[in-house]
């Protein structure tokens, strides 16, 4: 699999440029075409509202998506052409998420920012992530929210669990991983054993020689932490690799399950330090 579209998810926010500075960064080292995309979304205002305040809220508000999609789309198109990197602009109207996905699908990598709980929220926007990732069928690249990042993917970690998940995103990342200075692949806690989620004897050994045959020198890693979350762990070692992208398989179990007894997927999302590719 080689990067031939990334679709970058734009906005007035205030993550967009950072998030668009990836975005090209990955378009010319991969020699990518840029889709960048806004939606421009209409808030729901109930039909007593309306009554009470007329048909000029509704029109303000479309004014203002108008204009924002129209800022967006300058900053767009004003990088995309400094950097010399092939691009087109797509403005649609419709719900953000349900817009998204249907465009990320013909995309071969999406780019878009981590939750930002404090910032400007469109509606959709806390829910985005979680959507993209687990419905448009292709690798997410999820920004932090706050942070610079000078390099995305010279530095790489992998999180291997042996599941479904985690041999989804391995696959995904190969372009980031075939051209990265370093590649480490982190099994936490692994539990040993040929069983469907098994490591066998060495864990990350099988899925490092598998790397092997695709070009890519990866040092096999095992950690225990069972004191810690294996959200906490990754983080940490993240911190003290000076990695600069963590590769992971998301919601190995539901979203539901993670969101009421916690989980990796969860956790990273919130607290990340640095681009996340996820898959699932």
């Amino acid at each position: 699999m080689s990067l031939k579209t990334i679709m970058v998810v734009m906005d007035t926010t205030a993550g967009v440029e950072q998030r668009l500075d990836i975005a090209l960064q990955l378009a010319q080292s991969h020699d990518a075409h840029l889709t960048g995309l806004c939606v421009r979304t209409t808030p729901y205002v109930p039909q007593f509202v309306m009554g009470q305040l007329g048909p000029e809220v509704a029109e303000a508000q479309r004014k203002w998506s108008i204009e924002a999609a129209e800022t967006a789309q300058k900053l767009f198109e004003s990088k995309a052409a400094a950097a010399g990197v092939r691009h087109e602009w797509r403005a649609v109207d419709g719900q953000l998420l349900e817009q998204t996905s249907l465009h990320a699908k013909y995309a071969d990598l999406v780019v878009v920012s981590q939750f930002d709980p404090d910032g400007e929220m469109a509606d959709g926007q806390d829910q985005l992530v979680d959507h993209l990732v687990l419905d448009a069928g292709r690798p997410v690249l999820v920004v932090p929210y706050c942070g610079t990042f000078a390099s995305v993917g010279k530095t790489v970690m992998v999180a291997w669990n042996a599941t479904r998940e985690a041999t989804r995103a391995v696959s995904d990342a190969l372009p980031f991983l075939q051209k990265a200075d370093w590649v480490n692949v982190v099994a936490v806690n692994p539990h040993g054993g040929t069983g469907r989620n098994g490591h066998g004897e060495i864990p990350s050994a099988d899925i490092c020689l598998s790397l092997a045959r695709h070009g890519v020198k990866a040092d096999a890693q095992s950690i225990e932490a069972h004191d810690m979350q294996v959200g906490d762990t990754l983080l940490s070692r993240i911190t003290d690799e000076g990695v600069d992208l963590l590769v992971m398989g998301a919601y190995g179990r539901s979203r539901l399950r993670e969101l009421v007894l916690g989980g990796a997927t969860r956790h990273v999302l919130r607290h990340m330090t640095v681009p996340v590719l996820m898959s699932h």
